[in-house]
């Protein structure tokens, strides 16, 4: 058996996307297993006990061109079942001419037409949540006879761990921050996270983490606490590293983005703000010991977008600015 996982969206939607490579690997040992991610990502899956080949699509740096190199090189693998976990045009192009002699996807892909196998794709409400992680597992179901949820994995290894204990050792006691996202509705305010980082100080070391883009962001909070066991670590870790050192963390603080699912990827305990989202809609944290805070006021604008936006609509964010931090359980 030859599987192909195609998931070439952000970080967060292929960390969401492992569950598939568990449960496939669970109902197929002997299987081969490969995934398709869009360049920068393929770190995430460095070392993946069970993965032959991480597939790279230059998404942003030739869109077309390196869509059809793609499609050529996995036609020469005849995979049995092509798993294509989302909704958009290029990845039904992907799967529609992988050659594969199954196909699977949503049924709201533009080319679902032409899959062998369509998929409700279907959110949830606050009283029946459907998580991110179920719709995906549905696209499989019939292949492995099971629609338990399971949990996103992650495998840093030894040498991530290392590296990241070179930061959290020095230390009793640390958490971690993730204060920013792609987009402004979905972040906690800057100045909201100093005053949340205040509560720690001096006891409880505060690493700020991030990409390289994020660093400037990072810095302008750190700048805001200036004690020695505020750390600015945006864009100084890899993938792995940071969820080597969020596993060490006592507690993470995120938004709903990438870094939440990071946590959850390796167990690690976490606590995530939702602005100007919802967690009905099944991007929620998947931690053994997890939580939730959001706004207590009932809002008519709220959710405002299943993504976010660049800036409150309204004009206000009052889905954030409402949120104290003194609702956080310090732990």
């Amino acid at each position: 058996m030859k599987l192909l996982v195609v998931q070439t969206a952000f970080i967060g939607d292929v960390i969401l996307a492992t569950p598939l490579i568990e449960r496939l690997r669970q109902a197929y040992p002997g299987a081969v297993i490969d995934m398709v991610v869009r360049k920068g990502n393929e770190s995430l899956l460095t070392g993946h006990p069970h993965l032959r080949k991480v597939y790279v699509w230059r998404k942003k740096e030739e869109k077309y061109r390196g869509l059809w190199r793609l499609v050529r090189e996995i036609r020469r693998e005849r995979y049995d079942w092509v798993i294509n976990c989302q909704r958009f045009a290029a990845s039904g192009v992907l799967t529609v001419l992988s050659g594969a002699r199954h196909t699977a996807g949503f049924d709201k892909n533009p080319l679902a037409l032409f899959f062998s196998r369509r998929v409700a794709h279907r959110f949830g409400t606050d009283a029946q949540p459907v998580h991110e992680v179920e719709r995906n597992l549905s696209l499989i179901a019939h292949l492995t006879n099971d629609t338990s949820l399971e949990r996103p994995r992650l495998y840093p290894s030894a040498q991530d761990y290392s590296n990241a204990q070179q930061y959290g050792a020095p230390y009793n006691k640390y958490v971690t921050i993730a204060p920013t996202s792609v987009w402004f509705t979905k972040q906690f305010p800057a100045h909201k996270w100093v005053e949340l980082i205040r509560r720690f100080l001096p006891e409880t070391a505060v690493f700020l983490l991030g990409g390289p883009g994020d660093a400037a962001a990072c810095e302008a909070i750190r700048a805001a606490t200036p004690e020695q066991t505020v750390l600015n670590l945006s864009g100084k870790l890899t993938f792995l590293e940071s969820a080597a050192l969020m596993q060490g963390a006592a507690m993470n603080y995120v938004n709903d983005s990438a870094p939440m699912h990071m946590a959850s990827a390796v167990n690690a305990p976490v606590t995530a703000v939702f602005c100007s989202t919802v967690p009905a809609f099944g991007f929620t944290p998947l931690s053994q010991n997890a939580a939730i805070v959001e706004t207590a006021e009932p809002l008519d604008c709220r959710p405002c977008g299943l993504h976010g936006y660049k800036a409150c609509p309204l004009g206000y964010f009052r889905c954030a600015e409402s949120i104290p931090a003194a609702v956080f359980e310090i732990r």
